[in-house]
C-alpha cells in the first residue's frame, strides 16, 4: 500500500497522453483557483516542456533547481519550489534537463517511486500538490501517477477523446496493480468546449454516458483570454478574472473541493 502524505496532502496528477487537450492549462488555473479559496498549493511541473513554469511567469534563468534535482538528486521537494505572484502557490519548475531523465531514469532502482519517495513521508505545508504530467505514459508519468492520491484527466471536446481515455484509463489500472493500490480516478474535466459546435456537445454527452458522475459538472469553455494569458506569465484568473474561461476554473476548485467533502469559501478576487 502507498504510505499517506503527512499532513493530509492531496497529490492529484494531471494527466492525458494526448497533447492539445488543456493538460497544463488545467493544472495552472485550477492550482489558482485553489489558491484563491485560501488552499496552500503547490504545482509540481513534471513535463520538460516547462509550460507551467512558463504559464506562472517563472523566466527559465531562475529555473536552476526543479523537478529534474527532486527526481534525479533527490532534492527535498519543499526547498525545491519557487514562490509564484499568486499568493499561498508556489511551484517546482521544469528544465531542459528533465527531458533525459526518462533515460536516466532506466537502469536506477525504484525508479517508478522517485517522485513518491520525494513527496510521502515527510510533512509539507501544502493542501494541494497538482503534478502536471508530460503527454506521454512514460516513466515520468509512471511516477507521477505512482506519487499520487488520484488523477485528475482533462479530456477535449473532439471526435477521438474516448479512445485516448480508455488508453489512459487502462494505464492507471496497471498502475494500480503493481504500484499504487490506492491511486483513484479524481474526475474528467471536459476542456475546450464550444456550445456552437454540436460536436462538443455530442462528446460531452457520450463521455457523460460512459463515465457517469466521474465527469465534472463544471466544463472548462473555449475562451480566447485563457489562451493569452500564458503568453503573459499569468494564470487567467489574473489576466482576466471576469472571463468566461476563469470563471470556469474557479467553479471546478469548488467542485473539487466539495467533491473532497471540503467546506467551500467564497472565491476572493483579492488573493488573486
Amino acid at each position: 500500500m502507498s504510505e499517506s502524505v503527512e499532513g493530509g496532502v492531496k497529490v492529484i496528477a494531471v494527466a492525458n497522453q494526448k497533447g492539445g487537450v488543456g493538460k497544463t492549462t488545467t493544472t495552472v488555473n485550477l492550482a489558482t483557483a485553489l489558491a484563491a479559496i485560501d488552499k496552500r498549493v503547490l504545482v509540481l511541473d513534471l513535463d520538460p516542456q516547462g509550460n507551467a513554469s512558463t504559464g506562472f511567469g517563472i523566466d527559465r534563468r531562475y529555473r536552476t533547481i526543479g523537478s529534474y534535482n527532486v527526481l534525479m538528486d533527490g532534492r527535498n521537494l519543499e526547498e525545491s519550489a519557487v514562490s509564484t505572484e499568486v499568493p499561498r502557490l508556489d511551484i517546482v519548475t521544469s528544465s531542459q534537463d528533465l527531458s533525459g531523465a526518462e533515460v536516466e531514469l532506466v537502469d536506477e532502482e525504484g525508479r517508478e517511486f522517485r517522485l513518491r519517495n520525494a513527496i510521502r513521508g515527510r510533512p509539507i505545508p501544502y493542501d494541494f500538490v497538482l503534478i502536471d504530467c508530460p503527454p506521454a505514459l512514460g516513466l515520468l508519468t509512471v511516477n507521477a501517477l505512482a506519487a499520487a492520491d488520484s488523477v485528475l484527466v482533462p479530456l477535449q471536446t473532439e471526435f477521438y477523446a474516448l479512445e485516448g481515455l480508455s488508453h489512459l484509463l487502462r494505464t492507471i489500472e496497471r498502475v494500480q496493480k503493481g504500484l499504487n493500490p490506492t491511486l483513484e480516478l479524481q474526475g474528467i474535466v471536459l476542456t475546450m468546449y464550444d456550445k456552437r459546435n454540436n460536436l462538443s456537445e455530442l462528446v460531452a454527452a457520450d463521455v457523460r454516458e460512459h463515465m457517469g458522475d466521474k465527469v465534472y459538472n463544471t466544463v472548462i469553455p473555449r475562451n480566447v483570454r485563457v489562451s493569452e494569458a500564458p503568453s503573459h506569465g499569468q494564470p487567467v484568473l489574473i489576466y482576466d478574472l471576469k472571463s468566461p474561461g476563469a470563471q470556469a476554473y474557479a467553479q471546478l476548485a469548488k467542485e473539487l473541493v466539495a467533491r473532497e467533502g471540503i467546506v467551500v469559501p467564497p472565491l476572493n478576487p483579492v488573493a488573486v
